[in-house]
């Protein structure tokens, strides 16, 4: 493989890494759940900071990134049955609610740690091919872009829960007849996709400056990828994230990550337009 094309399946990867890992979790609460949860951010920079946290205590890297996932889920699981779930079926309720709180957690961050936090660096190193020289943990998040979908597809399409998850979540009064606990559903749904979340934040932390508003750098992105891959998350979710890392990738190549980002949107509202339903509304049809 020359070091061009290397280069150019490095930036899509770059690209694919950050849409899928911001969205991952959003895909769930919002795509599956139907809440609009405008603390997504919040969720990532929870775990941001406490990586980080860790790491400066000698913690590992590795575990540090793992702890602050399950403690971002655990924070999850505590706001679902706080706040959340009085607001399932009234999805603007749910926005106004998760955006007070997301206010609340930016401002409550600023005063008790301050503007910025000092940053533990990028692990890893770099490798060169040809010209071009490359950070290995770049690499390292586009593996765990993959290894989250294929664990997202095992955990709701393999499993017992799974089948009970997605169950509640279409008919929650069918499935509370049924039998299943579809309190104990939610919360645990909620929480895996806070925990997605905070392992976004938890695996950009090396690679950012923290602040307390950094959770909104990974917003509109993941709202988008979500929203373009449709009602079927599942499905939807990674081809919405391969086409717009492809558009990106693209631009940013050509005219800068500016235009890119901008020529990414404008690409979201012509999808948006001809395709209401997703991506996964054609996909399904094509595989009857």
């Amino acid at each position: 493989m020359s070091a061009e094309v290397f280069s150019v399946f490095y930036q899509f990867a770059d690209v694919f890494a950050f849409l899928i890992l911001s969205a991952a979790g959003l895909a769930i609460v919002f795509g599956m759940m139907g809440v609009i949860n405008m603390a997504h951010g919040e969720f990532i920079m929870c775990g941001a900071y406490v990586t980080v946290g860790l790491v400066n205590l000698g913690v590992p890297l590795p575990i540090a990134q793992i702890a602050a996932a399950i403690t971002a889920g655990l924070i999850g699981v505590v706001v679902e049955y706080l706040i959340v779930r009085r607001f399932y079926k009234r999805p603007l309720d749910s926005l106004l609610a998760t955006w007070g709180l997301s206010l609340i957690v930016t401002q409550s961050m600023l005063l008790i740690v301050g503007s910025s936090v000092r940053g533990i660096g990028t692990p890893e190193g770099s490798f060169a091919i040809g010209a071009y020289t490359f950070s290995s943990y770049r690499l390292v998040l586009f593996g765990a872009a993959v290894a989250v979908l294929v664990g997202l597809y095992i955990v709701f399409m393999k499993t017992r829960f799974g089948v009970i998850a997605r169950a509640t979540m279409q008919n929650a009064a069918m499935a509370r007849a049924l039998g299943a606990r579809t309190g104990r559903i939610y919360a645990i749904s909620f929480g895996i996709g806070a925990g997605l979340a905070g392992l976004c934040g938890a695996l950009y932390a090396p690679t950012m400056t923290l602040i307390p508003t950094m959770g909104a750098t990974f917003v509109v992105e993941s709202f988008v990828t979500v929203v373009i891959g449709g009602a079927n998350v599942l499905l939807g979710t990674a081809p919405a994230a391969l086409l717009l890392a492809a558009i990106r990738m693209t631009l940013n190549a050509s005219y800068g990550q500016i235009i890119g980002q901008i020529g990414m949107l404008v690409a979201v509202i012509l999808i948006i337009r001809v395709l209401p339903e997703g991506l996964s509304s054609v996909l399904a049809r094509r595989g009857r």
